[in-house]
């Protein structure tokens, strides 16, 4: 079975959200500690409690700094330039608050008077902790999808970036527990739903900016994460949530069956209606069953064993040109290629050309058919097959070794079919007739058990 980690991020996504959800999903707590543990920082205290969001009971995950905790949950400075009658923002002041109930240390570009540290120097605190491989791995890489996203923004190197928010030590924090819930739950991949953005615009270090911040939009130019946007005036994206997403995805949607087998939600910290909530799951799927599904315009076909079909019609090629696009089709892999009389429209005689291959050739093969007729459409369907059990073997006779292809009916019966290839070559060098080859060794197969 494979375990899939499904982060659904329908009112956005921050660190601490998604450090929250898999907290919430069973990742395991004293792992995550032990890791920020490592990293030798002070200057913080880490928070993990249960809050109500929506009546519902989620976990929050929050740093709490000794020193200057920062605006990021203040929603007066946040959105004060706003009118709040027409942009639909709350009134209420949240303060420099960090209980469990509010306090959002999320980054995106805002002000802090946090310490700023630079990229290099980010690098150097996670590779010198001694964290857990991929722990360190995956926390690397969601900086330097940060740092090149910012250092886009500002126009300068990777190396010359100063980390105003990012390099803060709640934001270290955030990264490496989020790293670490990962490795956690040891899933064999990861999957983010699209990423649900608000509007307007937002008050940050760099002066009122639209929403998305530009530091999100090139994380997500830069990947293959989806932007979906809602009706909420604010900033539901950080940065961080954001390069976690990009940097730990490793495919682009969910298979089309699962099973469900945990699931945690994390709440965020500013005051949105509906509130901001991450959701986290832990999924199953049966690879057997998942191999076996071609896509095709966005539906799956399910067979145990299957193979296209392709068809189209020519009229006003020569036989030369279509003998040659039929070695051209079986170099290329197809199964089975064939030609059939048809009548045309306007009393035209033509062809219809069939051709069966497998679904990863089937881009290439209609490649060559475009390329070498005039065609201008190819008929195409998925057929499944019911194929017997086959085998190889090579058998002795006394006009010398054969290849053989036995098969097995449903019954348990055997079959064996003497290779064309094998008796033509025995027919070429004992200088006897194809049929008379076939007959000799049809007598041995009989009796072999």
């Amino acid at each position: 079975m494979k375990k899939i980690l499904y982060v659904e991020c329908n009112s956005g996504i921050s660190g601490d959200m998604f450090v929250a959800s898999l907290l919430d999903l069973g990742a395991n707590r004293e792992y995550v500690l032990a890791a920020l543990e490592k990293l030798g920082l002070s200057g913080y205290q880490v928070s993990i409690s249960r809050v109500k969001r929506s009546g519902l009971d989620v976990c929050d995950f929050d740093v709490v700094l000794e020193e200057n905790p920062g605006r990021d949950h203040d929603m007066e400075y946040l959105y004060g330039h706003m009118r709040p009658e027409q942009e639909g923002i709350p009134h209420e002041h949240h303060g420099h608050e960090h209980s469990h109930e509010h306090g959002h240390h999320e980054h995106s570009e805002h002000e802090h008077s946090h310490e700023h540290r630079s990229y290099s120097e980010i690098r150097r605190i996670i590779s010198g902790a001694g964290l857990p491989e991929r722990v360190e791995e995956y926390a690397l890489k969601i900086f330097e999808v940060i740092a090149r996203a910012e250092a886009k923004a500002h126009g300068v190197s990777m190396e010359e970036v100063h980390f105003h928010e990012v390099g803060a030590i709640d934001s270290i924090v955030d990264v490496v527990a989020a790293a670490a819930c990962v490795d956690s739950v040891g899933a064999d991949s990861v999957v983010f739903s699209p990423l649900t953005e608000g509007n307007g615009s937002v008050r940050c270090q760099h002066g009122i900016l639209p929403v998305p911040v530009p530091a999100v939009l090139n994380i997500l130019a830069d990947s293959d994460l989806k932007l979906r946007k809602n009706n909420i005036h604010g900033e539901l994206i950080t940065p961080t949530g954001a390069a976690i997403a990009a940097a730990l995805q490793t495919e682009p949607e969910l298979p089309e069956q699962y099973s469900v087998k945990a699931v945690g939600a994390g709440a965020g910290k500013r005051a949105y209606e509906p509130p901001s909530l991450v959701r986290a799951m832990l999924l199953e799927v049966d690879e057997t069953v998942e191999n076996n599904t071609i896509m095709s315009n966005g539906k799956s076909l399910k067979t145990k064993d299957g193979v296209w079909k392709l068809e189209t019609d020519i009229d006003d090629s020569t036989g030369e040109t279509l003998g040659y696009l039929m070695d051209k089709l079986y170099e290329e892999g197809a199964r089975e290629v064939h030609f059939s009389q048809i009548q045309m429209k306007k009393n035209r005689p033509g062809v219809e050309l069939t051709v069966i291959c497998d679904d990863e050739l089937r881009e290439g093969i209609e490649s060559i058919i475009f390329e070498e007729t005039t065609t201008i459409g190819i008929r195409r369907v998925w057929m499944q097959r019911t194929v017997l059990p086959r085998e190889q073997k090579k058998v002795e006779t006394d006009l010398g070794e054969v290849e053989v292809k036995e098969v097995t009916l449903p019954n348990g019966t055997k079959k064996k079919y003497p290779e064309y290839e094998s008796l033509k070559q025995i027919a070429l060098w004992k200088k006897l007739s194809l049929v008379q080859v076939k007959r000799e060794v049809d007598e041995v197969l009989r009796y072999m058990k």
